[in-house]
């Protein structure tokens, strides 16, 4: 397990641009418990895991480092962001706030500290989120939304989403199409100008590949080659 002390994502008791941060013991003490969980969950969270979690953490450290943002909170935000899935399954960032901020609690995050990490996790949620999110919502938005972006995520990561999450891969790319097209519309898809200017080219061939599948599940044919290969 990698730890947060070796990524220098933020130092013991730090403030960063007048904002309450969290202590690197701190931030240790989530990371092993996230990364305990994840380990004795890892039949279930195929796609959710700590493959998952500590990419997401570590882009989100370097988008918050570029945006000015607090660094330690949206490291610890990143490291609970999805622990949700360990609750249950095809669910919402709120259906693990219980779990969230009793592993924040447990390793000494201050409450009013727990909340705004809540805030952050809720803010940064693809289907809810909006043009004019915090700075450490954006940092956490995009790392998250990268991984979406990933050109070998549809190949490689998709079917375990369908796995973990018990869904129909109809119900997957309506989803996306659903949760994502306007965001890319609408120019907001990424946050970080850095981050759009290197990866938008990806979501945007990715965005294509979902609409695609969306259109070709209306076709019978598929239909009956999916049932036969199924």
């Amino acid at each position: 397990m990698s730890t947060a002390t070796t990524n220098g994502a933020a130092t013991d008791s730090a403030v960063t641009n007048g904002a309450a941060t969290v202590a690197t013991r701190s931030i240790t003490e989530v990371e092993r418990e996230v990364w305990r969980l994840c380990h004795d969950l890892a039949a279930r969270l195929q796609f959710h895991g700590w493959h998952h979690v500590s990419f997401v953490r570590d882009k989100a450290v370097h988008f918050a480092r570029r945006n000015g943002s607090d660094v330690a909170l949206v490291e610890v935000a990143a490291l609970v962001h999805d622990v949700n899935y360990m609750v249950r399954r095809n669910s919402l960032p709120v259906d693990g706030r219980n779990l969230r901020l009793d592993i924040l609690a447990r390793a000494g995050v201050p409450g009013d500290v727990a909340a705004r990490v809540d805030e952050v996790v809720e803010e940064a949620e693809m289907r809810t989120r909006h043009r004019d999110i915090s700075p450490e919502a954006q940092a956490l938005s995009d790392a998250d939304t990268l991984f979406k972006a990933l050109p070998v995520t549809p190949v490689v990561l998709a079917p375990r989403y369908l796995e973990e999450n018990g869904i129909t891969l109809r119900e997957l790319a309506h989803k996306i199409v659903g949760e994502q097209r306007n965001k890319h519309d609408a120019g907001y898809y990424f946050y970080d100008p850095e981050a759009a200017a290197t990866y938008s080219r990806w979501a945007t061939a990715n965005l294509e590949l979902w609409s695609c599948i969306v259109e070709s599940l209306d076709d019978p044919t598929v239909n009956d080659l999916l049932t036969a290969v199924s």
